[in-house]
């Protein structure tokens, strides 16, 4: 008899599997290179956690089918801290409980954050943009959770904002939470990268509310995430990757994070003097120059509009202005 695909994983998952040799070299958590996303069926159910198989258009793998004890939040899985990302790589090396991509809707790598720290005039380019001086330590301010959205969801303009702008951004996720780490030891403490859009209402951020950042850039669908953690270990080199912005397909936005002023490791640091940090903290890195608000003359987005945000080895996250 043969039995069902869903049958197959949960019977699979109740034999131990060998688990691959640890990289004693490894910079992230596991030592394992994977793209980690957060789906939800188009049939229906919850929020799933999966990993990526290789290649375009390729499925993804249900981690919770392939074993029905594991988290169904990208949240929860980071918690489980190695153990959790080792089974993942277990799911998909077993090629089993794989989704269709036309089967899923991608959602945001990560949902309801702890924290959401960013970091301001973090690139050399666009301090030079606004004639500002070099920062001599970390500009941080935040972002409240509930502007997180999905890598392909509608950007809300706001009805109380006219001069609304994009950011494309590297993002990176704690994976492993501490407080006081060594630089040194910071990238052990991040579990990958992602692609964000820092969208800005620019009048609220410089010219309303005392000029206080947050409510300028904490609108409801100001977060654009995604579309994958890739983790610490399939990136080369997050200080070295080109980064772009098109709106409506004309590029606005074109750098590389070799510019940035504060990187990773300095960031995770610098942070963690101050709070603790925890596995799902999601750190906006700064943007390049090319925003809209220091154009000539100025240009700020409008319904109808197609933000896309790319960055090398990460992907693209493309979202509608509505």
């Amino acid at each position: 008899m043969r039995l069902p695909l869903r049958s197959f994983c949960i019977f699979r998952s109740l034999f131990p599997q060998r688990r691959p040799a640890t990289n004693p070299q490894r910079r992230g958590l596991s030592g394992a290179a994977m793209r980690l996303v957060q789906f939800r069926r188009r049939d229906g159910g919850g929020v799933r956690v999966g990993v990526e198989q290789g290649g375009d258009g390729l499925g993804v793998v249900d981690l919770k089918a392939f074993d029905p004890s594991m988290p169904s939040t990208m949240r929860e899985l980071l918690e489980l801290g190695d153990e959790g990302l080792e089974r993942a790589q277990r799911a998909l090396s077993s090629g089993r409980c794989v989704v269709e991509r036309s089967d899923l809707q991608l959602l945001s790598p990560v949902l309801a954050p702890e924290k959401v720290v960013c970091v301001g005039m973090n690139y050399r380019d666009h301090c030079l943009e606004q004639n500002a001086p070099i920062p001599k330590e970390p500009i941080i301010f935040s972002k409240f959770p509930s502007a997180i959205t999905g890598p392909y969801d509608d950007i809300i303009l706001p009805s109380e904002s006219q001069e609304v702008d994009w950011e494309v951004e590297l993002a990176f996720v704690i994976g492993r939470g501490g407080k006081h780490i060594k630089e040194e030891d910071a990238l052990s403490h991040v579990a990958g990268f992602t692609v964000a859009n820092d969208v800005s209402a620019r009048d609220w951020q410089m010219k309303r509310n005392g000029k206080q950042w947050l409510l300028g850039k904490t609108f409801d669908s100001f977060c654009p995430l995604g579309p994958a953690l890739v983790t610490t270990d399939a990136v080369k080199d997050p200080h070295r990757l080109g980064v772009r912005c098109l709106v409506n397909g004309d590029t606005v936005q074109s750098s590389n994070t070799d510019q940035m002023i504060f990187q990773t490791e300095a960031l995770v640091a610098w942070v963690s003097k101050f709070v603790t940090l925890t596995p799902g903290d999601v750190f906006l890195t700064g943007t390049p120059p090319g925003v809209g608000v220091f154009r000539e003359p100025p240009v700020f987005l409008k319904k109808g509009d197609v933000v896309e945000c790319q960055i090398d080895q990460l992907g693209s996250i493309i979202n509608k202005v509505v």
